[in-house]
């Protein structure tokens, strides 16, 4: 998506001199102008938080979390995450692998025997699905039958892969983003813990990080205490999340609920290894697969976990810099978690207004020599 062009505006007038700030605010002045650019006080709005190493560089709110009541969006607002509820259900599997109940290397045929095409499955592995390298079409039909979706839960979203005949490619060769891949990860969690995926990920991720405030779609979406969803429709904004967007019920792809405050106990529970140890922290975020995306000339490089990116640098005499990386993107809400290791960044937004704002953060910190 392209940055708002207020915001783009404002970057230039700053990045062109005409902020005189003192050195250590003009981040902080630079951002403030630009985000209240985009958010108005009485519209949809969004958190970001911006840290490196201890230092925290930028941590503010803007607008609001529901238009009905009023309510602000503050750095508690839980708000829906999209995909980056996907490392939640990934670090799940990791968690299952690192006690002996699973591999990586399993075929899903261990755990979908009701594949049709038993061939096919039996080439898929675990890891396939972790990464979206697996060949499996998305042959769900949300846009024929959106009411079905609107309360379809994760069965109910994996099954259609089950009846593949045709994959799209050899698992492995090439990359294709797959919601539905996430579905039946949170599918084998339950097979193997004989529970929901949501208590597993509760009890062994948010409680060991200290994420108190978080929920996760079980059935019924959360419809207290949480932000909603809206687009900007002929001038209007329309609410656009439970009840409105299908698919909010599959919840292993998109079903975590969390707040700036929550995520960044969960970056440092990463970080701190509080439910995995540093060997398998470490090699969440080292490169497993790298290679072609399907029907596109990108290259995607990927862990089991995350998107790992090499960004170039802005000068000729800098190291290219690595961006442990997942966004998020579901009815209204739009999300992104950050990690850049060489610099100690670490950069978190919630927008509840469609709103997509990495770029000019990145671009503020590139100016300011917080990123080169």
């Amino acid at each position: 998506m392209r940055w708002p062009a207020p915001i783009l505006l404002t970057l230039s007038a700053l990045v062109n001199g005409a902020c005189q700030c003192q050195p250590d605010k003009k981040l902080e002045r630079q951002l403030d102008s630009a985000f209240t650019a985009v958010f108005k006080s009485n519209e949809p709005g969004g958190a970001i938080f911006i840290r490196q190493g201890n230092t925290i560089l930028y941590d503010k709110s803007f607008g609001l979390a529901d238009m009905t009541t009023k309510e602000k969006f503050t750095n508690q607002t839980v708000s829906n995450l999209g995909s980056i509820s996907k490392t939640f259900v990934a670090y799940a599997i990791l968690l299952l692998q690192s006690q002996g109940n699973l591999s990586v290397e399993d075929s899903i045929l261990k755990y979908f025997p009701e594949f049709k095409n038993k061939k096919i499955a039996s080439r898929i592995k675990i890891k396939n699905l972790l990464m979206h390298t697996s060949g499996l079409p998305d042959s769900r039909e949300v846009d024929k039958d959106s009411v079905f979706y609107l309360t379809a839960n994760d069965a109910e979203n994996f099954k259609p892969l089950t009846l593949t005949d045709t994959l799209e490619f050899e698992p492995g060769t090439k990359w294709n983003y797959s919601n539905p891949a996430y579905n039946g990860l949170a599918l084998i969690i339950e097979k193997i813990t004989k529970n929901k995926w949501q208590n597993f990920v509760i009890r062994n991720i948010f409680q060991p990080s200290g994420m108190t405030h978080s929920k996760i779609t079980d059935g019924s979406y959360p419809d207290k205490g949480v932000a909603h969803g809206y687009i900007l429709e002929n001038g209007k904004w329309r609410e656009y999340d439970y009840g409105e967007y299908p698919t909010f019920d599959a919840a292993g792809n998109g079903g975590v609920w969390s707040s700036i405050e929550d995520l960044k106990k969960y970056v440092a529970a990463i970080k701190e290894y509080k439910f995995l140890n540093r060997k398998q922290v470490d090699s969440s975020k080292q490169v497993l697969w790298s290679g072609p995306a399907l029907n596109a000339k990108d290259t995607v490089s990927r862990s089991l976990v995350w998107f790992i990116r090499k960004n170039s640098p802005l000068k000729k005499d800098q190291e290219p810099y690595t961006m442990i990386e997942h966004s998020g993107d579901q009815g209204g809400f739009m999300a992104h978690l950050i990690m850049i290791p060489e610099e100690e960044l670490t950069i978190i937004w919630l927008t509840n207004n469609g709103r997509y704002i990495t770029p000019g953060i990145l671009d503020a910190l590139h100016h300011w020599g917080y990123l080169y």
